[in-house]
């Protein structure tokens, strides 16, 4: 039964729980404007269901029971309220388990990393769990995605993730997590998206301790941590699926909701990976990820010492922010090499030097900010370059040169003192703007067409 779309709202009706009992396999009434049943059940009485989709209505009250033939229980984007029922657990069938979106409460049981073997979704992003993270997955040998993001999550990743070999993503974000970087992950073969950003991570990165270092790591967010020490150089030699830049073939990033009792032929749709990036200073949602994108975030953390070469080898990179540190030295100019950059901000910083002319081979280049810095000399020009405003240069009086007012032929001017530049200097969370130029491309566009569409 599919109801999805349809714009039927206020209560089911006390009849439709008695439609089909014996034989309904199928239940979808997402995207309407349901708010739960004439008589709410404990219990959803189809014997033989395996897919239920409640997604995007306004269903309040405690979380339906559903049966133990489910396999795809999705129920995000309502206002369900109260704990994760401890039946949860006897599902051992289940597929895909969706409880984003809610308002719901208390700690996670503690079986959830071993519901089923068969579990290759868990999504409990923005709610209000608390306590700590479950510790036991080492039955979750189906698992490729996770998401308990935007909750209250506390203590340390768990280290029997590392036995979960078809993990893909794992955001963890905006959580009370303490923990120091979970290099162990990096043995992983598939894991293509890892977000740490807003929580209580420390130490330094350091250097790998396996042979294989995250090969498939398209997305890392470890903005908004504690992080000390220097850039991870020797991770961005191994990030080979960063240095890739020729993929022709776009694909988002989903899974099938095909259950295996039926004809392969019958479709059910496609449940579609989602994250957040902060883009232009904003938290802004990806309802799709395509699988070539790619970004670096570092943001807003203690990182010191000066930006590696090394980094310009990865020529796949769409989007790196190095802001609100601490690091020093010149700009690389093989950052100009990153033919599919499209957003750079090394704002907040203590960088000197000039602006390499390198960079104006960027023509993708869309989002530039190197604010609040002791640059100095003459800024390039051609390219997107001539695009910026000055807004990307605040803060560096030894730059000189459009768009600034500021003349590199005024005999007057002179290289800043260190002293000067860092009565300017704000690190911390404060942001200034950055330039948006006239090139859009794959990170700024994407960002703009999927922020609220689903």
């Amino acid at each position: 039964m599919d109801l999805s779309y349809n714009g039927i709202n206020g209560q089911a009706p006390r009849w439709f729980l008695s439609i089909s009992r014996g034989t309904l396999q199928y239940l979808n009434v997402s995207h309407n404007r349901l708010t739960g049943f004439e008589q709410q059940p404990k219990f959803l009485p189809w014997t033989r269901l395996h897919t239920i989709d409640l997604r995007f209505n306004m269903f309040q009250g405690p979380v339906l029971i559903p049966p133990a033939t489910s396999l795809y229980f999705l129920l995000s984007n309502n206002r369900f309220t109260g704990e994760i029922p401890p039946m949860i657990c006897n599902l051992d069938s289940l597929m895909a388990l969706d409880l984003s979106y809610n308002k719901l409460s208390g700690m996670l049981p503690t079986c959830l990393g071993n519901i089923s073997s068969s579990l290759s979704i868990l999504n409990l992003r923005s709610n209000n769990f608390h306590g700590p993270i479950p510790q036991n997955w080492t039955d979750a040998r189906s698992l490729k995605m996770v998401d308990l993001s935007q909750n209250r999550l506390e203590g340390q990743v768990p280290r029997s993730l590392a036995s979960c070999e078809m993990l893909e993503f794992l955001d963890l974000g905006d959580n009370l997590v303490n923990d120091t970087f979970p290099s162990w992950l990096g043995a992983n073969p598939r894991l293509s998206i890892l977000i740490l950003r807003s929580n209580a991570f420390h130490g330094l990165i350091g250097k790998p301790k396996t042979k294989s270092n995250f090969p498939k790591l398209r997305i890392i967010d470890l903005s908004h941590n504690q992080f000390t020490g220097g850039l991870p150089s020797e991770y961005f030699q191994h990030w080979e699926a960063m240095k890739l830049s020729d993929k022709k073939l776009l694909a988002y990033m989903q899974q099938s909701l095909i259950p295996t009792t039926v004809p392969i032929y019958t479709y059910y749709g496609d449940y579609d990976y989602s994250l957040s990036i902060n883009n232009k200073g904003i938290l802004m949602v990806y309802m799709k990820i395509l699988d070539v994108l790619t970004a670096i975030d570092l943001s807003t953390n203690q990182f010191e010492g000066e930006i590696p070469e090394t980094i310009g080898n990865l020529r796949g990179l769409h989007a790196l922010n190095l802001s609100h540190n601490v690091l020093t030295g010149r700009i690389p100019s093989s950052l100009g090499n990153i033919g599919a950059l499209e957003s750079l901000d090394l704002s907040q910083n203590k960088l000197t030097g000039g602006v390499p002319q390198q960079l104006t081979r960027l023509n993708s280049l869309a989002l530039f900010n190197v604010s609040h810095n002791l640059l100095s000399g003459p800024i390039p020009k051609g390219g997107q370059f001539d695009t910026f405003l000055n807004s990307s240069y605040l803060k560096n009086s030894g730059l000189c040169g459009s768009p600034l007012s500021k003349d590199c032929g005024d005999s007057a001017w002179s290289p800043p003192s260190e002293e000067d530049e860092d009565s300017g200097f704000l690190f911390g969370l404060s942001w200034q703007a950055v330039v948006i130029g006239y090139g859009t491309g794959l990170f700024v566009g994407l960002v703009t067409g999927l922020a609220f569409d689903r």
